[in-house]
């Protein structure tokens, strides 16, 4: 039975996985989200129904348009092998994991932050790809972020004071990125991202989003570091900041009270 529901979960996320990559693709050419066909990229021929399955299409097709034998892009299955196995973990560990506390939140909790995943996970692949932050994608997640702190604070749960803690560590965190992008001149990385991490603070809240930037801003230096060694990228040619926010916020929210802890514990 266990068995049966990972594997109808799997199928649901890859075809949630599939309309995020319809999502993402048509945000970024400004097309709309719910009307028309899918098109294959290259030759503009509507895809038919049978070779839109997720994953399995891709497969069956060898990873080819079946009108112009242009090759279909590694980020379709990608994310619909992601977003599958997203829900198979979110039913055998992430529902207890962010099962934080008892009814009414018993299910609120986890399905919050299987909302969260899903807009990351746009967030990551759609600036890594386009260098492009949507801004629905933080508009939606800064909305939701607001929302279910309000409510944990409406409930008791969570103390008015960590509520409004969280609001000014978003305004700091988003002022400070304004203030690097002012200073670039948008060369260091892009307005969606400043965005972004006003949305990181309200969602993690302090200390969790200070560990998040600075996480993010550690990885992004070192993966920088290493593409220009490999010659991968020039000394100017700008790399998506996005990923690396999104990765911090991942580590900081399992692992960012510990690492607080550390940190001032080796400081003595």
């Amino acid at each position: 039975m266990e068995f049966l529901v990972a594997g109808v979960l799997f199928v649901l996320g890859a075809i949630l996985g599939s309309f995020i990559n319809v999502l993402i693709s048509r945000s970024v050419e400004g097309e709309d989200w719910v009307r028309g066909r899918s098109r294959c990229d290259h030759c503009r021929q509507q895809i038919k129904w049978y070779d839109n399955l997720p994953l399995l299409s891709y497969m069956v097709l060898g990873g080819k348009c079946r009108s112009c034998q242009g090759k279909i892009a590694i980020q379709h299955p990608i994310i619909e092998l992601l977003t599958g196995l997203m829900l198979v973990w979110w039913y055998a560990i992430g529902f207890t994991f962010f099962r934080l506390v008892e009814t009414p939140l018993l299910y609120i909790q986890p399905v919050f932050w299987l909302a969260v995943g899903i807009l990351l996970l746009i967030i990551f692949v759609t600036d890594w790809l386009y260098q492009i932050i949507p801004d629905f994608a933080n508009i939606t997640l800064g909305v939701l972020a607001v929302v279910y702190r309000l409510y944990l604070s409406l409930s008791g749960v969570m103390r008015w004071q960590d509520f409004w803690l969280a609001l000014l560590t978003g305004v700091v965190m988003g002022g400070l990125l304004y203030l690097i992008w002012v200073l670039t001149r948008g060369r260091g990385m892009g307005l969606g991202d400043v965005k972004f991490a006003l949305v990181m603070g309200v969602l993690l809240g302090w200390p969790r989003a200070a560990i998040a930037l600075f996480l993010a801003f550690l990885l992004g230096a070192v993966v920088g570091i290493i593409l220009l060694l490999l010659k991968w990228k020039k000394p100017r040619e700008r790399i998506a900041f996005g990923p690396f926010l999104i990765l911090g916020t991942a580590l900081a929210l399992v692992w960012g009270f510990e690492m607080w802890s550390w940190y001032w514990g080796w400081l003595g």
